[in-house]
């Protein structure tokens, strides 16, 4: 049977340019599936209808356009793109998605495509592809192209863009690899470069065990991908020993991961072992970029375009303070482990960072504040990087896994 793309847009201000990548794509041997997210009458009857859309969040379209309000119709089929779309998906009524369009439209069709499980073949061809994306992609793996002219008219440069979206989203559907890859329990680990060496150790015992180990770096996206990944069901085992993004939350840093970092596995009650990786410091870009309020404390250089500051110890008892109300959202199968000698690469003894004052009150605020029901505490007298502790890390988990399986 042929695969279906979803065609999804503006079919009032964009209709001609959807038909003519419909046609296209149907030239291919392949079936669409048409959902209208504009807010007025279609150039063309769609199998989806804007109307269903804003119904599926319990609004009324014809209420909206009345409103005139751009936003507020934003909003409301923003909304009803991410409640519909996965309600399709899962009706299989398409393969693989496609969509065009500016700010506004880009942001209706994305929040439905993120919405939708990893592996499902996006492509968003968009007049912002160029800029900060991280609004439309978020954590999926939704595909942006730019578009380099306005999507609306076609002409020599748009008609060419939207042949090669077409021909990718085309091939992403029509062809599957049937390579058999071996199915191996999943770990998730977190990691920085300063605590690189630990993350490296216990990834190569977890492998050697036959675990899988994905590598998330702690750059706040990849934060909340490993969470996101986590909350989906996708994760085994969580090896969560760089928990820095929390520093650029509570500091003000430029890698923060947002308020839910550190709670997804907890609350979906995977195994994970949790650590203090590099929260002896808080990121920034180039040096000229630090906010004026942190003048006078230790920065550390890392590269011409990123710059660390060194926590202090009231900033280190409010992160103990948050990271202890996190891990006790966990029932069971948490371990915290504390190197007493070190968080990182630079926060050993004659490094830049190396700070015995600021980790005692972070280990002593988590140990005051964390709830020994619920999370069992390990200090280990080597530093992060230790290849004793990563090992040690990686057995910790293993035997909660595997303790859990046999449950």
């Amino acid at each position: 049977m042929a695969k279906t793309i979803a065609l999804a847009g503006t079919f009032d201000s964009k209709g001609n340019e959807f038909l003519f990548v419909k046609e296209l794509i149907e030239s291919l041997g392949l079936r669409t599936f048409t959902i209208h997210t504009g807010v007025f009458g279609p150039v063309f009857q769609p199998d989806v209808t804007n109307s269903e859309v804003a119904a599926s969040v319990g609004e009324d379209i014809e209420a909206i356009a009345a409103k005139k309000d751009r936003a507020h119709a934003t909003e409301v089929l923003s909304k009803g793109m991410e409640t519909l779309l996965p309600r399709l998906y899962a009706e299989g009524k398409f393969d693989g998605i496609l969509s065009f369009g500016g700010t506004g439209g880009s942001s209706i069709v994305t929040a439905g495509m993120r919405a939708l499980p990893i592996g499902v073949p996006k492509v968003m061809v968009s007049t912002v592809a160029s800029g900060n994306t991280e609004p439309y992609i978020g954590t999926s793996d939704l595909i942006m192209m730019p578009s380099v002219v306005d999507v609306a008219g076609l002409n020599v440069i748009s008609t060419k863009i939207f042949t090669n979206a077409a021909f990718a989203i085309a091939g992403m559907v029509k062809f599957e690899s049937h390579t058999e890859v071996e199915k191996k329990p999943l770990i998730a680990a977190s990691m920085f470069g300063v605590t690189t060496p630990c993350i490296n150790y216990a990834k190569s015992y977890l492998e050697d065990k036959g675990y899988e180990v994905l590598i998330f770096h702690a750059t706040g996206v990849g934060g909340r991908t490993m969470e996101s990944l986590i909350a989906d069901g996708f994760i085994d085992g969580v090896l969560d020993l760089t928990t820095t993004e929390w520093a650029d939350e509570l500091v003000g840093g430029v890698l923060a991961a947002g308020p839910n970092r550190l709670e997804a596995a907890a609350l979906r009650g995977v195994p994970q072992v949790v650590s203090v990786g590099a929260l002896d410091m808080v990121n920034f870009g180039p040096f000229a970029s630090v906010p004026p309020r942190f003048e006078g404390r230790n920065f550390y250089k890392h590269n011409p375009t990123v710059t660390l500051m060194r926590t202090t110890v009231e900033e280190n008892e409010q992160i103990g303070q948050v990271l202890a109300q996190q891990l006790n959202k966990a029932k069971k199968d948490t371990v915290l482990m504390l190197p007493l000698k070190g968080l990182s690469a630079l926060d050993v003894e004659g490094q830049p960072f190396y700070g015995p004052n600021e980790d005692e009150v972070l280990f002593e605020t988590l140990k005051k504040h964390v709830d020994a029901t619920k999370v069992d505490i390990m200090e280990v007298e080597t530093s992060i990087n230790d290849e004793h502790f990563a090992i040690t890390a990686a057995k910790q988990l293993i035997e909660m896994i595997e303790k859990k399986k046999g449950a």
